[in-house]
């Protein structure tokens, strides 16, 4: 279906995936890049195959080259903890990336959904830089 737009889905109200990852894992712990990016990949990835049912994934998968995700960072452990805990009250499906076999939490990603529907929840967030 690539080149295909998404159908029933508006221009400005698109499927979008948040991905929020740690910036102290770069700035404090000294992690590479290369290892930031796998755990916010490893994130995204999860959160899509545990939601991959739902009409609104399945939606953001029909247009492969046309999928928006918007990374965003927040500053430690716990405020990303913090995050997690107030999207599972709010009941927004996501991820929380615990790597192994360190048991930290490295990021996490939310199910693919309508940005009106998820973007204030990290509205707070500044683009990962």
């Amino acid at each position: 279906m690539s080149g295909t737009p998404m159908s029933g889905t508006p221009k400005n109200d698109p499927i979008v995936q948040y991905v929020v990852v740690r910036r102290d894992l770069i700035t404090d712990l000294k992690w590479p890049m290369g290892a930031v990016i796998t755990q916010a990949c490893h994130a995204s990835l999860a959160a899509v195959a545990e939601t991959l049912t739902d009409p609104a994934v399945q939606q953001y998968l029909s247009d492969l080259d046309r999928m928006h995700k918007v990374v965003v960072e927040i500053g430690n452990e716990n405020d990303l903890r913090q995050l997690s805990n107030a999207l599972c009250e709010k009941a927004i499906p996501h991820k929380l990336w615990i790597e192994q076999p360190e048991n930290i939490a490295t990021c996490l990603a939310s199910k693919p959904a309508l940005k009106t529907e998820i973007s204030d929840h990290f509205k707070r967030l500044k683009l990962f830089k």
